[in-house]
């Protein structure tokens, strides 16, 4: 079985309205998909989304990386060598994890459809097959987020994020209104996107705790870990990384420094499910959680985050599996979302691979 070429195609979809972080706004989610096919006809399709204001990567670069260096070094090469895939993909271009994500989740999805196995199969197994998800609410006015966290909810997700870090005073207020709106069951986390200052950050998030927040992510700028780690040791809200997780080095330098309590691996940020299952192993050695996190992405990288999560027992703050429920309409998986959003859960597909029914592109 040897890979004989690549295919790829730009998706988008309208989101429902338009996705607000710290750092930008995003008015619809561009993924590149990507079809990488063996010389028998074998395939297998990975997603990449670059959401600019996050990332810093442009769909038009992310679509050079792939086609004019990733992919070409893949040429005539097993599917099946992950480990080789990618130290031949960083021997051709230094960086760009997330044309090289899109490979190796169509390298997985290619290798788990021939074996006929369900992609959580090829990551050790699925400690659960109905994976519990986080609802994501964007930057908003408090009450309107309040009422749409109260909403979702009720619907069943267990696990509620909210976005912040423009204005602590703000964020603290919708910590306090939401925490109020949903059962005491439902935990609720904060991402600040790196939006606070240094100087006031131990303050702001000790309200925050107080307020009811369980978990912050990402309070403070990514390099800073002193900072990160004067926060965890402060106790309340336990503290998440994730602008500061890119790579394995930084997963290993975030555990020296006692920076966290949980990492954020988001599988596109680091590389693909190869490096996030590396990444994984680290926080589970260091005896952290992780969370598998998404950019968000279409049908396609969610599923695979989705089977990632379920492959992990200490995956244990629930994934933000809902790119697909963030759209006017899911363009990639449409039937394995569908059920997602009144459950607050998404069950693993029985279908070989990521479990999709994508045709050939």
């Amino acid at each position: 079985m040897k890979i004989a070429s690549f295919h790829t195609r730009v998706v988008r979809a309208p989101y429902r309205r338009p996705f607000a972080i710290s750092s930008g706004t995003s008015p619809e989610l561009v993924s590149l998909l990507v079809e990488v096919r063996t010389a028998d006809g074998a395939s297998g399709f990975g997603e990449a989304s670059p959401m600019t204001p996050y990332t810093g990567e442009t769909l038009a670069g992310l679509r050079a990386a792939l086609t004019e260096h990733a992919a070409p070094a893949l040429i005539g090469r097993d599917p099946r060598d992950l480990a080789g895939a990618h130290a031949a993909m960083d021997a051709a271009i230094r960086g760009q994890h997330l044309a090289k994500a899109a490979l190796d989740l169509a390298l997985h999805d290619l290798a788990a459809r021939a074996a006929g196995w369900p992609a959580h199969v090829l990551l050790g197994g699925a400690v659960t097959r109905r994976v519990p998800t986080t609802w994501v609410v964007g930057l908003g006015g408090v009450e309107e987020s309040a009422e749409e966290a109260a909403r979702y909810a009720a619907r069943g997700f267990p696990h509620i994020k909210l976005k912040g870090g423009e204005d602590p005073e703000r964020d603290v207020e919708l910590v306090s209104a939401v925490r109020k709106s949903v059962p005491d069951s439902v935990a609720l986390s904060l991402d600040a996107n790196e939006g606070y200052a240094p100087g006031s950050a131990l303050r702001t998030v000790a309200r925050l705790s107080d307020a009811g927040l369980d978990l912050v992510e990402q309070p403070l700028p990514r390099w800073d870990l002193p900072g990160l780690a004067a926060l965890r040791a402060q106790g309340g809200a336990r503290v998440m990384a994730d602008e500061s997780l890119q790579s394995l080095h930084d997963a290993l330098e975030i555990v020296r420094r006692g920076a966290a309590d949980v990492l954020n691996i988001k599988i596109l940020k680091v590389g693909g499910l190869h490096r996030a299952r590396q990444i994984a192993a680290v926080a589970e050695a260091a005896g952290l959680a992780v969370k598998i996190g998404t950019m968000p992405e279409l049908g396609v990288a969610t599923l695979a985050a989705a089977h990632l999560a379920a492959a992990l027992p200490h995956a244990t703050v629930p994934p933000d599996l809902v790119g697909p429920l963030l759209v006017e309409q899911e363009p990639l998986a449409p039937e394995t979302f569908a059920a997602t959003d009144g459950t607050g859960h998404v069950q693993l597909p029985d279908l070989p691979g990521l479990g999709h029914r994508l045709a050939p592109l």
